[in-house]
């Protein structure tokens, strides 16, 4: 098997609400655990919570992503984008327009200087996204 590398996105209290929109976003299969199917909920309370979640899509994007338990820190910086690119401009314009619902651009989806047409954008959980179609007119 080859290496892969998938995002792991954390969440407080709505990794199950994310995962879920991403998958309406991507399509694809969603498997999630709770701490509580792993026995591993220290607190009751969170037992309902995603211990870990992962959307794999028949295009063989993989996202991962759980919640972060009320005991742990959670450091929701902006050190990091997820990025989708490629030369099917539908289909990535597709997954920008999902991605927008709710969210907000940060840079339009337009011509950049090296030629492609290039956006930024974060969705309604946070997360920030780049989107770049290879070699697209505007």
């Amino acid at each position: 098997m080859s290496t892969l590398m998938n995002p792991y996105l954390s969440f407080r209290d709505n990794a199950r609400e994310a995962m879920a929109f991403y998958q309406s976003v991507f399509g694809g299969t969603l498997e999630s655990s709770t701490f509580g199917d792993m026995n591993m909920a220290e607190d009751p309370a969170e037992a309902n919570k995603i211990m870990h979640s992962s959307l794999k899509t028949d295009d063989g994007l993989v996202l991962m992503a759980s919640d972060t338990p009320d005991s742990m820190a959670l450091d929701q910086g902006s050190s990091y984008s997820i990025s989708l690119s490629g030369s099917d401009g539908e289909r990535l314009r597709g997954y920008w327009d999902k991605l927008l619902d709710g969210g907000q651009m940060t840079l339009p989806l337009e011509k950049a200087p090296w030629g492609d047409i290039f956006g930024m954008l974060n969705d309604k959980f946070g997360t920030s996204w780049m989107i770049s179609i290879e070699g697209q007119d505007s």
